[in-house]
């Protein structure tokens, strides 16, 4: 639709911002504000989603000293590789486990959002001194991480979501999903991918080989039951943010070099996604 000009070239950064700003917000408010946060499992799916980061983030802090990278390329190696595309990864639970599994999803959201937002700040930053306000203030201002902080909120303070406006919001939800994902295919730049090909393979295929087996380990060791499991796996499958391209260009990191890194993972996703979730996510529910 984008190469062929439909519906316009306008319409495609204003329906991104759109949804980043009030379409995907309503969906993580509407989900976490329902969700049954005093779940139990709930505690050790935090666990293993917040250890996998701190393994991945220490990996890449050793490689980093190892390897020498200035801080405008370790920005986007530590971006593919923490950060994940969320209209995928919520459209992908939504088709495979439903209600329950966005409100534990939004959860994981509402922990992995704020700490991958940080490590990217500061791997961008990292030899140029960011101070403690840079690394903060995008996380404070993250209209998703507000958004699953308020939910959270009502959900605690037991208000629940009264006058219909569960209804207003289902609606807003249902409308986030299918047109991030027309985003996501609209923002693909494929003549990227061929200026550093053998960087954005290997960070293609850390991200999406590497990082879904030590999910895999993590939750076996854990011992999480079948659904929490396949969140886990999932989350870490999933290609990097297209998000992480404006975050890049606006801190000076190289921007055309993870503008192929998205492109490159987005697509070889399809591939990877079902196999890996077959694979390590565990059983899935009937009729998935």
């Amino acid at each position: 639709m984008r190469r062929k000009g439909f519906p316009g070239e306008a319409f495609w950064p204003a329906a991104d911002r759109l949804n980043y700003f009030l379409l995907f917000p309503a969906l993580l408010f509407n989900n976490l504000a329902t969700a049954p946060l005093n779940d139990p499992a709930l505690a050790h799916l935090a666990l293993a989603a917040l250890t996998g980061l701190g393994l991945l983030w220490a990996a890449l802090l050793i490689a980093r000293r190892y390897y020498h990278w200035p801080a405008e390329r370790f920005g986007v190696i530590a971006q593919s590789t923490l950060r994940f595309n969320t209209y995928l990864g919520l459209a992908t639970v939504g088709s495979l486990l439903g209600k329950t599994g966005l409100g534990q999803a939004a959860l994981i959201l509402a922990l992995m959002v704020p700490t991958v937002n940080v490590m990217s700040v500061w791997a961008l930053k990292a030899e140029r001194g960011a101070r403690l306000g840079e690394l903060l203030l995008p996380v404070l201002r993250n209209p998703l991480i507000l958004a699953c902080a308020a939910g959270a909120l009502v959900n605690l303070l037991g208000w629940g979501l009264p006058f219909g406006t569960d209804r207003l919001l289902g609606l807003l939800a249902a409308t986030s999903l299918p047109l991030g994902l027309f985003c996501v295919g609209a923002a693909l730049q494929l003549q990227q991918i061929a200026g550093e090909w053998r960087a954005i393979g290997m960070m293609t295929l850390f991200r999406l080989l590497a990082c879904p087996l030590l999910a895999g380990l993590i939750a076996h060791l854990l011992g999480l039951p079948p659904h929490e499991r396949l969140l886990l796996v999932l989350f870490f499958s999933l290609p990097t943010a297209p998000t992480a391209y404006a975050l890049t260009r606006q801190l000076g990191g190289d921007s055309a070099l993870m503008a192929g890194v998205i492109t490159l993972q987005t697509l070889v996703a399809v591939l990877t996604l079902p196999l890996v979730i077959s694979l390590l996510g565990g059983s899935l529910p009937q009729g998935s």
